[in-house]
Parts: C-alpha cells; sequence; structure tokens
C-alpha cells in the first residue's frame, strides 16, 4: 500500500480564455491517515486541484495518484476510494434528503440494505434524523452542509475530500461537523480540505499547504511553519507573510 494518499507531480492545468494558468506546476504529497489543508487566496487553484483529484477535470500537464492509481488511467479504482463534498451544495432540492442519498447510494452500487443502513446512521450521525423526509430546498444552510457531508459519506470513502465544508454555517453545524471529521480521522481516514478559516485550519489539520497562483509556497505543521515565520504567531499570520495583504478577488 503506498504511503501517499494523494501524490500530485508537476500539475499543470489552463482554462481556454484564461489569462493565466490556474495550476503552475503544483507538489503535493497527502500521506496517508492524515488531516491536510489545502490553503491558499482566492485563485490561487485549490479547487482546481481538487477538481482534477476527483476526476472532474483532466490536466493540461503532470501526473496526480490517489492510494497509487493514476486518475487519468485508473478512475474507476479512483473513484472508489473518496469522497466529495463541493462547496456549492450538490443535491437536488426538489428531493427529500433521503430521496437524494437513495440516489447517490445508487451511484455508488451499494445494495439496498446497504444504502437504508448507511442512510439512517449518518442522518443520525448528522442530527437530521428527524428530518430526512423533507426536500432539501427546506433545509437551512447548516442543514444542507451536513446533508451534502452525508452524501460522500455513503460508501465510506479513504479519502474524505471537502471544499469549504464550514463556509457560512452556524455555530452549531460547524461544530459538529469539525468533531466528526476528527472522528472519521480516527478511524483511519485521509481527510483533504481547503478552508478560508485560518483558525480552524490551525487546528484541525496536521499538516497543510500554502498555494499561490497555482503552485506551491511551503508545506509542513502549522506549528512547523509559524516557527519558520518571523512575527507569526498564528498560521494567518504566516499565510499572510507569504501571500501578501492584497485583496484577490
Amino acid at each position: 500500500m503506498p504511503d501517499a494518499a494523494v501524490l500530485i507531480n508537476d500539475l499543470h492545468k489552463s482554462y481556454r480564455g484564461a489569462f493565466t494558468a490556474a495550476l503552475n506546476g503544483l507538489f503535493l504529497e497527502v500521506p496517508q491517515n492524515t488531516i491536510y489543508g489545502l490553503l491558499g487566496p482566492n485563485g490561487a487553484g485549490k479547487t482546481t486541484t481538487l477538481s482534477i483529484i476527483c476526476g472532474l477535470f483532466g490536466a493540461s500537464g503532470g501526473s496526480v495518484q490517489v492510494m497509487g492509481y493514476d486518475t487519468e488511467k485508473h478512475k474507476a479504482e479512483v473513484l472508489r476510494h473518496i469522497g466529495l463534498v463541493p462547496q456549492k451544495i450538490a443535491l437536488f432540492g426538489n428531493l427529500t434528503c433521503e430521496e437524494n442519498l437513495r440516489y447517490f447510494g445508487r451511484l455508488y452500487q451499494l445494495s439496498g440494505s446497504e444504502i437504508k443502513k448507511r442512510i439512517k446512521d449518518l442522518l443520525h450521525l448528522m442530527n437530521l434524523e428527524k428530518h430526512g423526509d423533507k426536500n432539501v430546498s427546506r433545509y437551512s444552510g447548516g442543514m444542507q452542509r451536513r446533508a451534502n457531508l452525508i452524501a460522500a459519506l455513503l460508501h465510506e470513502p479513504d479519502i474524505l475530500i471537502l471544499d469549504e465544508p464550514t463556509a457560512g454555517v452556524d455555530v452549531q453545524s460547524r461544530a459538529l461537523i469539525i468533531s466528526f471529521l476528527k472522528e472519521y480521522h480516527a478511524q483511519g481516514k485521509t481527510i483533504l480540505y481547503t478552508s478560508h478559516l485560518l483558525d480552524e485550519a490551525e487546528h484541525l489539520c496536521q499538516a497543510v499547504s500554502i498555494i499561490d497562483e497555482g503552485k506551491n509556497v511551503l508545506s509542513g505543521t502549522p506549528a512547523q511553519l509559524i516557527g519558520q515565520t518571523p512575527g507569526a504567531a498564528k498560521l494567518e499570520d504566516v499565510f499572510l507573510a507569504h501571500t501578501g495583504h492584497s485583496i484577490r478577488d
């Protein structure tokens, strides 16, 4: 079994009509059984990186391996290992939560009994057991975030990939999600996530990479990066020292 859950080598990505490349020679190694933060300002290439890992986009150059499988050559094997929680809610608002989850369970090729049990367990875990029969369009933002997370967990992936999983949620939902991520990691799972909440990343992640303009700026544990950056008292200071104070839109 490979040491790295995700291994990215000299990754490039350019979009047609864009002024600059989204990724410009990105290198990244995410060890197995870690909570790993991919941090960077707007436009740094975080979402593009996650999308390529999951096979949603093809790369313009370089390679990505997930659990030793090349994402271009072995897409089916890669998809069995990962669960993606996108930043935007990827659920059908006109369906109930349970209807959504049954649909995704079938996409994962789970049996009917497996789907039923996983839905029951995960709705309970995310404090949604009383709302499974309600249309997702009626959910609050926090409820939608938690349901979005459940959809990625049905097949119990080895690697959970999350793009801003706590953005815009209430304090209680954020606390529940963070608590769950710690528990899921304790089961031997790998978590790769992006966030603009640097205090959250500092306390949650065992290691982080800061990227900007589509390439690595620096990587290490939050404590290491804080210690290596003059005058830094927290991860936000490190982030600003290496990416600047200019507004990114």
